[in-house]
Order: structure tokens, then C-alpha cells, then sequence
């Protein structure tokens, strides 16, 4: 069975890890996901990532979760753009996420990045997904 969403899916594994206490879970790899985890960690939404080499040349991506006092940081990952409804976004209309707390991630031309520094690069884009 393929995925129709392979995003949709890591911020799923990412979600029921949390609710389960797991230190870390493991996704299929590829250069988007791994650009939305580094968002992730630079924002310190998670504590790290690391590409795991298996066999038959396939790669792995191992997230290690974080907590703070015993429950998750991220309180809430939703996402936005489907496959099915892409929402793109110029740079004057990016969304807020409570009021400047949680931060909304965004593929721009430029690469993946927040709402925020797609702002200053004055670059709109899709918004893949928002974080609380």
C-alpha cells in the first residue's frame, strides 16, 4: 500500500509517539522530512534527528522526542497543505500561530523554513504544517 501523504504520516508517528512517552520514533526518509525536522530542532520542537543507513541502501530517520516536566513539548502538530488541498500563502498573509508562541513551517523557494524567516526573506509559500 502507498502513501498518499508521506508528511501527513511522519507528524502522526510523531504525535502518537508523544502521547505514549517514547524517547524516539522512526520514519522513512527523504529531504523534506528531513528539512521539516531541522526546522523542528532549530526550534527547539525536538531534541534531535539522525539519518539511519539500512540495507538495500535505504535510509531511516530517527526522532528523538522531547519533554519538558514530564509532558511533550509540542502540545500540538497540525497539517495544513494536502496533497488533495494545497494552501499557499504570500508573504503578507503567512499565518501567526498563538499570537507568536507556536510557529507555522513553510516550503518556500528558498527552502524550508518558519513563517517568520520566510517573512524577512520576503518569500510566501505552502504551509506545510503549524506547531503549538
Amino acid at each position: 500500500m502507498s502513501m498518499s501523504d508521506p508528511i501527513s504520516a511522519m507528524i502522526t508517528i510523531i504525535r502518537n509517539g508523544q502521547m505514549v512517552n517514547k524517547s524516539y520514533v522512526c520514519t522513512d526518509m527523504s529531504n523534506t522530512k528531513e528539512s521539516i525536522l531541522k526546522v523542528l530542532k532549530d526550534e527547539g520542537y525536538i531534541n534531535d534527528y539522525e539519518v539511519k543507513e539500512m540495507e538495500n541502501n535505504k535510509k531511516r530517520l530517527k526522532i528523538k522526542l522531547k519533554y519538558f516536566q514530564g509532558k511533550p513539548v509540542i502540545s500540538n502538530i497540525k497539517r495544513i497543505s494536502k496533497p488533495s488541498l494545497r494552501i499557499y500563502k504570500s508573504k503578507n498573509k503567512l499565518p501567526k500561530v498563538l499570537g507568536g508562541l507556536g510557529v507555522a513551517i513553510v516550503s518556500t523557494s528558498k527552502g524550508v523554513m518558519t513563517a517568520d524567516t520566510a517573512k524577512n526573506q520576503n518569500c510566501g509559500g505552502e504551509i506545510i504544517c503549524t506547531v503549538e
